[in-house]
């Protein structure tokens, strides 16, 4: 981030020994100290929260992305069935579909029927 040698460093502490004195320098520093290790700290949370909703944002559309596949999905499983109810419905009936709607019973299930009237007799 910034390029300071020891050089730098050096010449700042002793300016800073100068303009503050012996007595004042050690509290400065820790108090220079403090102040850094809270924006250290204040700095290393804003960047958890930021890779935290980046994390949060990737599940959403990762979530949003497999539910459009499962309706595409479910959708395609139950487009068969829906098209061959239409078709059962929009089909015109023969007439022996439409006789055997009308009450006339199929003869198979004719004979069984009379089977059971004569055995009850």
């Amino acid at each position: 981030m910034f390029d300071i040698g020891f050089s730098e460093l050096l010449i700042v502490a002793i300016v800073a020994l100068i303009v503050l004195g012996p007595e004042r320098l050690p509290k400065a520093v820790k108090t220079a100290g403090m102040w850094l290790g809270r924006i250290k700290r204040t700095m290393g949370n804003v960047q958890k929260e930021i890779s935290e909703e980046l994390r949060i944002e990737e599940m959403r559309s990762n979530a949003k992305a497999q539910q459009e596949k499962l309706e595409r999905e479910a959708d395609k499983m139950v487009r068969p069935f829906n098209e061959t109810l239409r078709d059962e419905i929009l089909t015109p009936r023969s007439s022996e579909a439409a006789a055997t709607d009308k009450g006339a019973p199929e003869p198979a299930v004719a004979e069984t029927v009379a089977q059971a009237k004569n055995d009850a007799q």
